[in-house]
């Protein structure tokens, strides 16, 4: 039985422009480490045993300042989506590129042109996410993911469903969820 909070990174350069930020690896802005100030002013981060953490700097920075004294796994399948051309742009950029209303139109199920193909994405972080609580024996788990990351693993495993863009969640903000013999329970969203 697991205890597990799901949280996103807190605001870089890139989510101030509201542009795709995937593999791009951008620190957190002044904003953001203002946001992660007033986290811990108004409603102390989660308790948590063990931390894990995309590779990606906005996040591990994130965890550093909600979990200064736990240990940090920094773990690869946990990163966000490689957007491909549309990496870095957002959609005033892109209006007029083809292929992206073509992405649109699909309601985000095409693969990014030059990127990852949002299934494998989805699966890879399922599979990533999956592995570690099935292997961590410690009761209270943190993540300090991805958007995308998170509404992934939220989309496949959480009752009643929802699509996928239906679970989004603001920077520092996530879900708590309780996870007992392989089923996972929503038991907040923490704003």
């Amino acid at each position: 039985m697991h205890d597990i909070f799901l949280i996103r990174h807190s605001i870089t350069k890139g989510n101030l422009k509201k542009c795709y930020i995937g593999t791009t690896d951008e620190p957190l802005c002044e904003e953001g480490i203002l946001l992660l100030k007033q986290i811990k002013q108004c409603r102390q981060p989660e308790k948590a045993d063990h931390v894990y953490v995309s590779p990606l700097k906005r996040c591990i920075e994130t965890a550093k300042w909600l979990y200064p004294d736990l240990p940090l796994t920094v773990e690869e399948e946990l990163r966000e989506c490689h957007f491909g051309r549309f990496e870095n742009k957002n959609y005033r950029d892109l209006e007029d590129d083809e292929e992206y209303q073509k992405w649109i139109d699909s309601n985000g199920t095409l693969p990014f042109p030059g990127g990852e193909d949002p299934k494998a994405f989805k699966e890879r972080s399922i599979r990533a996410f999956l592995k570690i609580v099935k292997e961590e024996k410690k009761e209270k788990i943190a993540f300090v993911i991805h958007g995308g990351t998170i509404m992934s693993i939220m989309e496949a495993l959480i009752q009643p469903s929802k699509n996928f863009y239906e679970w989004y969640v603001k920077n520092g903000c996530g879900y708590h969820l309780k996870e007992e013999n392989g089923k996972f329970y929503l038991i907040e969203k923490i704003d």
